[in-house]
């Protein structure tokens, strides 16, 4: 089952084409032009995933505009084996935290072990962002009311 990503532009499409090459070079993108096919290649992030999904975009000419359609074809994922260590990190110091009501021997490292249960939280929880076709497709409308130039 193939997931579609649109969304509709004020601008024909020629500017959104434009539109769309500018942010494929901001954002770290590769755009393959061949004719009237063009191949993105988009590095995305997916929580403790990073990954590149490949597909083919359409332009089509649109009521008042133009319409984008993203329909990916290959998605390529890896996990970030830093941040998952990290968390395993965390998760002993959150067991540690609470079994020490159970074995009063661990009393003396238990605060220890929250600070570790915190420490993951703030090094890994709090800073997990996704980044798909969806937002990248909102960054090249939001473009299209910047200059060219810009």
């Amino acid at each position: 089952m193939v997931v579609e990503h649109a969304i509709d532009m004020d601008v024909p499409p020629a500017e959104a084409l434009s539109s769309l090459r500018r942010t494929a070079e901001n954002l770290g993108a590769e755009l393959q032009e061949d004719g009237a096919v063009v191949k993105l290649h988009l590095p995305v992030l997916a929580g403790l995933r990073r990954g590149l999904v490949s597909g083919d975009i359409e332009i089509l000419p649109a009521e008042g505009g133009s319409r984008l359609i993203f329909r990916p074809e290959t998605a390529i994922y890896h996990v970030q084996t830093q941040a998952v260590v990290i968390l395993l990190l965390a998760t002993a110091g959150g067991l540690l935290t609470v079994f020490w009501p159970f074995f009063p021997g661990l009393l003396q490292v238990a605060p220890f072990g929250a600070l570790i249960a915190l420490g993951g939280w703030f090094l890994v929880i709090s800073r997990l962002r996704t980044s798909g076709p969806d937002e990248f497709l909102e960054a090249v409308a939001a473009r299209e009311d910047v200059p060219e130039g810009a």
